[in-house]
């Protein structure tokens, strides 16, 4: 009886590897445990050409999704908006200025952005000009340029 076998990962399992990754495992822990549970498939050589041919598919997608990212990046520096909130006259806000505002004026202007893209290390609290990091992607990341004026 072999001391590990090989296994192709279907789904990601903690502590042992993601899914698509090819890994050696003892006998018992993949007939008893990965692969009833489908989180797993025998490496056979069809699997593994799938498992290749699929992560081949997916680096594709994921350059065509860095390239649109680097485009919206671009288009968010350009342009910048304003916020327009109560406030008093020493310029501290009545409220505070969150993501979901930030993302809202971009939106109205016909960018979307996700809120929880946005890094904003706390809500904005007095008028001025803010210059906020968004990371669209893993490595791709654009500059928000935001002004809140008093009502």
């Amino acid at each position: 009886m072999p001391a590990n076998i090989q296994v192709v990962l279907q789904h990601d399992v903690n502590k042992l590897g993601k899914s698509g990754e090819l890994v050696r495992v003892r006998p018992g822990f993949a007939r008893n445990y990965l692969l009833p549970r489908e989180l797993a498939v025998a490496a056979t050589s069809s699997a593994v050409k799938r498992i290749e041919h699929d992560t081949a598919v997916a680096l594709v997608r994921a350059e065509k999704a860095k390239k649109e990212a680097r485009d919206v990046a671009a288009k968010i520096s350009a342009i910048g908006v304003t916020i327009t909130q109560k406030a008093g006259d020493d310029g501290r806000l009545f409220g505070s200025v969150t993501t979901k505002d930030i993302a809202a004026a971009f939106a109205a202007k016909g960018i979307v952005i996700d809120r929880r893209k946005i890094e904003l290390p706390e809500p904005i609290k007095a008028t001025g000009t803010f210059e906020l990091k968004a990371t669209l992607v893993s490595d791709v990341a654009a500059t928000l340029k935001v002004e809140v004026v008093a009502k």
